[in-house]
Order: C-alpha cells, then structure tokens, then sequence
C-alpha cells in the first residue's frame, strides 16, 4: 500500500510540474524579462544579463533562507499562474466548442449567430458543388464510364474545412463534435446526448481509456490557447511577449482541431459499436438485429431498436398539473 501511494505521489508531482510549474516558470520568466528591458530595449540580452547578475548578488539572495524562500515564492507563483492558465483554457474551450452558445449573453450569442450563419452559407455552397460532382460521377459510373475522382475528392476537403456536417455551432471544432450527433441521429435514430451517460458505464475499460485521453487531450489544447492569451499581459510593456502569443496561438488553434477531430472520432467509434450491446442489456433487442421492413442502416444497431433505446433512458415526461 505504501508503494501505491509513493508511486500515485510520484505521478501526481510529475503532472504538477509539468502542467502548472514548469510553464508558469516559463511565463514568470517572460514577465521578468520584459519588466527589466521594456520596449525600448526589448532583445538587449547584455542588459539582461547585467540584471540578472546584479539580483542574483544582492545579500538577500547570498543567504540559505532568501534563496528557500525565493524558491519557494517562485514555485507558488508558477503553479498560480498555472492554474489561472488552466481556467483561462476551461473558458476558451467552452468557446471553442460551443455546445451552449445559444444561452450567451446578447453581444456573445449575436456574434455566434453570425458566425453560424456565414459558415452556414459557404458550406451550403461547397456541399451543392461536392453533390453536383457526386451525380456526374454516378452517371459516368451508370454509363460504363469512371469520371476522374480529384476534383469530387477536393470538393469534398473543402466542404469538410467548413465541416463535415450543415454548420449549427460557431466554430469548426464544435460543429466536429456535434457532427457525431447528427450523423447517429440521421443513421440509427439515436440521441448520443441522452444514451451517452448510460453507454459510458458499460463501455470496456479500453474504449474508456482512449477516450478519457483524447477528451484530455483537447483540453489540454485549449489551455494552449489559454496561455497564448496570458502572453498578452506582458505584451504591453515587452513586445516579444507578443510574438510568443501568437505562436501558442496558431499552435493551439490546431492541436484543438486535431485533438477534437479525435474526440469526435472516438465518440462515433464507440457508439457505433457497443449502443447494440447497451441495448441488448436492456432487452431491447439484439446487436444486429434487423428490422421486419429490411431497411435498417448499415451498422450494429438497428432504428427501431435505437428509437427504443432513446425513449427508454430518456425517461417519461413530467406530469402537466
């Protein structure tokens, strides 16, 4: 017991390093710096140097508890700003994916609505393009011929750069995540808000695994964003901060489009395969079963047993007094 907790201990300092101390270091660093050179003397590293060996000589310093305590206020400071860090990135990867953005407040939830509707109207564009492609194709096909695939297959890229499904949030990483809805509602019938909760308890603790690091992965990406805003601060007194900003920016803007394709990716996986077994557990059928009409969609589960699924776990209506 004494060796799990001393192993737990070990791994629990080294995410605390890693996430809060060492960036936040990095930023203190940053801060330092700035303050010391400003604007006008932004890349002197003569000056900062000077700086640096005229504070590290100061008898405040020299001494065993001044550099315990320096040390000590260092570290605090680091997993402070690590943390404000962090919340910075909770907030922007509420923004970034969106899920709620019809319940913002007016300026916010204007904004996002117009960003829905402009994304809403290039996609529209590109997908009737990418379906125009499609039916000629399928007609050359009809005719014994085969049309040249690269302009379908650029079509369709760019359509999924708007998103792979019609646009209902403001950013593309949300619309990835709420395209697994759609698709599960449009194929099985099946609400993934509502049969979500259920299908996590019963999934295999690998799936769970991959998919508990992916979720952590996007966030991750978005505090990524959340530093790049942080950088900002001292961007007002030393330029380079800015630069650095920018850079964490673009970074994390696509660490958060990877790490939420991923996500995303996970998530039809998961459902796909195991809702039948979630089904079959409460006797609603059996995984691949069909339906009497034949007309069940590719995949484990069929509609009529998914609609069932989605009516059973989403519970009866609240009584009308």
């Amino acid at each position: 017991m004494g060796a799990l907790w001393s192993e737990l201990g070990k791994k629990l300092a080294e995410r605390w390093l890693s996430l809060l101390v060492l960036p936040g270091a990095l930023y203190l660093a940053v801060v330092a710096a700035g303050t010391s050179l400003g604007h006008g003397n932004a890349l002197d590293a003569a000056q900062l140097i000077r700086r640096v060996d005229d504070y590290a000589r100061s008898p405040a310093v020299g001494t065993l508890g001044g550099q315990v305590i320096l040390l000590v206020s260092v570290l605090a400071a680091s997993a402070a700003v690590g943390l404000g860090a962090q919340g910075m990135g909770s907030l922007v990867e509420r923004v970034v994916l969106a899920a709620d953005w019809q319940t913002w407040v007016p300026p916010g939830r204007a904004a996002a609505a117009r960003l829905v509707s402009v994304r809403r109207d290039r996609w529209t564009r590109a997908a009737r393009v990418y379906l125009d492609l499609r039916v000629a194709a399928a007609r050359s096909r009809a005719l014994g011929t085969r049309a040249d695939p690269a302009p379908r297959e650029a079509a369709y890229r760019t359509m999924a750069r708007i998103g792979q499904e019609y646009p209902q949030r403001p950013t593309w990483s949300g619309d990835r995540v709420h395209a697994v809805t759609a698709r599960l509602e449009r194929d099985h019938h099946l609400s993934l808000a509502t049969v979500w909760p259920y299908l996590w308890l019963t999934l295999p603790e690998p799936t769970r695994a991959e998919v508990t690091l992916a979720r952590g992965a996007l966030s991750r990406a978005a505090a990524l964003l959340g530093w790049s805003l942080l950088y900002l601060i001292p961007a007002v007194w030393w330029w380079p901060a800015a630069l650095i900003g920018c850079v964490l920016a673009v970074v994390g803007r696509a660490r958060v489009r990877n790490c939420a394709d991923s996500y995303a990716l996970l998530l039809e996986a998961a459902a796909r395969l195991h809702s039948a077994e979630l089904a079959a557990a409460l006797g609603l059928g059996r995984p691949g079963e069909e339906p009497p009409d034949g007309s069940a969609p590719p995949g484990p589960l069929s509609r009529e047993t998914a609609e069932a699924l989605t009516l059973l776990l989403g519970g009866s209506p609240p009584p009308v007094p």
